[in-house]
């Protein structure tokens, strides 16, 4: 009899998509490092009961994982916008969002709207703001002058700069060559000579990398000793190292800051939606904000969140990013299949060139 039970139960299980008895008190994020701090998984305990459980991960780490389960194993994810719409056309890992049961008041309209344009599909949205920063220059002031990525290819600089091997690059070298990649995401030819060119342009720029950086603390060590003067970077690696040293100061180029937006999206498969839209209305109320702000050092969508934030970071930001910079950020648009195939054989050339 107790095995009939089982048996029974676990069809039960099977045909409710694997839902059990205390999803709604369970929230299952997929997230990068930091995005969600333990004071605030321990607010939102309080106020709804619901505890929060982080898997760590990446870009392409949530793609897999979950087109590995067909959108299970998540109640929530947080990819970046651009990468949303190709994962979604080829396999189905996302659901549509209900704005109906999102406050959207409490998001910055203009984050709202190009995250909106990026991830929606068939008229259903996939994506929401949750992070955004940019990518530019830092540089110790004191040792050397850069205003755009190919300044970090001056024979001056030999050995002194770094960059990662990474797709970033590739679109920052492009800017700065004085084409536009993202208008060519349709153009599968003229992109891929494109890319052709940057590679080039990488590999007669590798004398004057000290390295490729494969993480934050290499980098920001790197800048600290003195074995790296100037490398293309994220805004608050730059404002980090700005309050230990102020010559090191971080540069919007002049060919425009790379502009990353990081999101909400609903795994297909997600058992506590309830408790993914709770997570997000809280965490985008300006008192909540400011605290992730303080934490991971980039600014919220959530409209207010600013005003709350440090005074030496809203500082800081003003400095690097002032309007005319702000309004020549070049914003990842959602990047259409194929054409990660054609930066990675790029990539590799570039990696295996002397």
């Amino acid at each position: 009899m107790r095995r009939l039970l089982a048996t029974i139960l676990s069809l039960a299980v099977l045909a409710s998509g694997g839902a059990r008895a205390d999803d709604a008190k369970r929230l299952r994020i997929i997230s990068w490092a930091d995005y969600v701090p333990a004071e605030l998984i321990a607010l939102f305990k309080k106020e709804t009961g619901i505890q929060v459980e982080v898997t760590l991960s990446n870009n392409e780490e949530m793609i897999s994982k979950l087109r590995a389960t067909g959108g299970a194993g998540f109640d929530l994810a947080q990819p970046s916008q651009d990468r949303i719409l190709a994962a979604q056309r080829e396999f189905g890992i996302y659901k549509p969002i209900d704005l109906t049961k999102v406050k959207l008041d409490q998001f910055v309209p203009t984050l709202l709207e190009t995250v909106r344009k990026n991830t929606t599909l068939d008229g259903k949205a996939y994506g929401l703001p949750y992070l955004w920063g940019t990518d530019g220059i830092v540089i110790n002031t004191k040792k050397a002058k850069a205003a755009d990525y190919l300044d970090l290819c001056k024979p001056e600089l030999k050995g002194k700069t770094a960059v990662r091997l990474k797709r970033p690059t590739m679109m920052a070298f492009a800017f700065a060559l004085g084409k536009d990649p993202f208008a060519l995401y349709g153009d599968v030819k003229a992109y891929s000579a494109l890319m052709d060119e940057v590679g080039k342009t990488m590999i007669a720029c590798k004398a004057n990398l000290k390295f490729f950086y494969d993480n934050k603390d290499q980098l920001l060590n790197g800048i600290r000793s003195g074995e790296v003067t100037a490398a293309m970077m994220w805004d608050t690696g730059g404002w980090v190292l700005n309050r230990e040293n102020p010559d090191i100061q971080y540069v919007a180029p002049k060919s425009g800051a790379l502009g990353w937006l990081d999101t909400f999206a609903l795994p297909a498969k997600g058992r506590n939606d309830a408790g993914a839209y709770a997570w997000i209305n809280f965490t985008m109320r300006p008192e909540i904000a400011a605290k992730i702000t303080h934490v991971v050092g980039s600014f919220t969508a959530s409209k207010g969140a600013d005003q709350l934030a440090d005074a030496k970071l809203k500082a800081q930001f003003a400095a690097s990013l002032p309007d005319a910079a702000l309004k020549n950020i070049k914003w990842y648009p959602a990047i259409p299949p194929g054409l990660e195939e054609i930066e990675g054989r790029v990539l590799d050339r570039v990696k295996a060139a002397n």
